[in-house]
């Protein structure tokens, strides 16, 4: 398809120039198309996107990102969003074609969306992927507006294998799943619960190691953290993996069942969800 070279392209150039987001003070008046665009914040605490006084977003979070030249075009990008955590801001795009008033159009409105990525034509959204998820990439031009410009879906790294899991690149239980033979593993264990388990590792503060070389950690659903939280271990030398997902009761959900778990993974999910 001719969107993956500029998309591939937009990649590279997004990794060197990192958006305004991050800066310390990021501005609250920006000059634009004759007039300015503020950010206000409410006694409320909620953030004010205005064009020249009249809003044109409000949310807990509004931070400008950048603006750019996009076909001629002057575009200024925006995140915003409820804030929180494992759910990102939305872009909120604005831009003034010629001879007419000012127009925007949010991209990610539901659980936002990854960093803009800019060609010299499109702007490209590439979605953030969970384990097994398929999802579009999105594209937005003056001309063309949002379109969808591709799928993308989720698979584990090729060619990797038990002997590639090394504690010490793994920072997030995500992380396992781009082993081929863990996620094969994974995928076989749970069956049609993957999903709901991926989804309750979202949140993690990273994963540890028991004496004996397991790797363990657990997590949470994004913005509602404590129920449902998920656990996962992989032992690999023994090539096995273990998931929990509490359920609201005295035991966890488990696969395999908790009968078959080794005392050592046992006692540290029973660790993992008392924390």
């Amino acid at each position: 398809m001719n969107w993956i070279a500029p998309l591939l392209a937009a990649g590279l150039a997004l990794a060197a120039n990192a958006p305004a987001l991050a800066q310390e003070d990021p501005p609250t008046s920006i000059p634009f198309a004759g007039g300015k665009l503020t950010i206000t914040e409410t006694p409320d605490l909620d953030k004010i996107l205005a064009f020249n006084g009249k809003e044109l977003a409000r949310n807990y979070v509004v931070l400008y990102d950048r603006t750019i030249d996009l076909q001629g075009t002057k575009v200024a990008l925006f995140a915003v969003g409820d804030g929180g955590n494992a759910c990102g801001p939305a872009t909120v795009i604005v831009w003034k074609p010629e001879g007419s008033g000012l127009k925007t159009t949010t991209v990610g409105e539901e659980c936002g969306a990854p960093p803009a990525a800019v060609t010299d034509d499109n702007i490209f959204f590439v979605p953030y992927l969970r384990p097994g998820a398929t999802a579009d990439v999105q594209s937005w031009s003056p001309e063309d507006g949002l379109r969808v410009a591709g799928q993308m879906s989720y698979v584990p790294q090729p060619g990797t294998h038990w002997g590639d899991l090394d504690p010490a690149k793994i920072a997030h239980p995500f992380d396992l799943f781009a082993n081929g033979d863990f996620y094969a593993a994974a995928r076989k264990m749970l069956g049609d619960k993957f999903f709901d388990v991926v989804l309750a590792l979202s949140v993690s503060g990273g994963l540890e190691t028991t004496a004996s070389g397991v790797l363990y950690g657990s997590g949470c659903i994004p913005h509602a953290c404590g129920e449902g939280n998920g656990f996962v271990a992989v032992d690999p030398k023994a090539r096995t993996v273990y998931f929990a997902q509490e359920n609201g009761g005295a035991t966890p959900d488990a696969w395999p069942p908790l009968d078959a778990w080794p005392a050592e993974i046992r006692a540290a999910m029973t660790k993992s969800f008392s924390e």
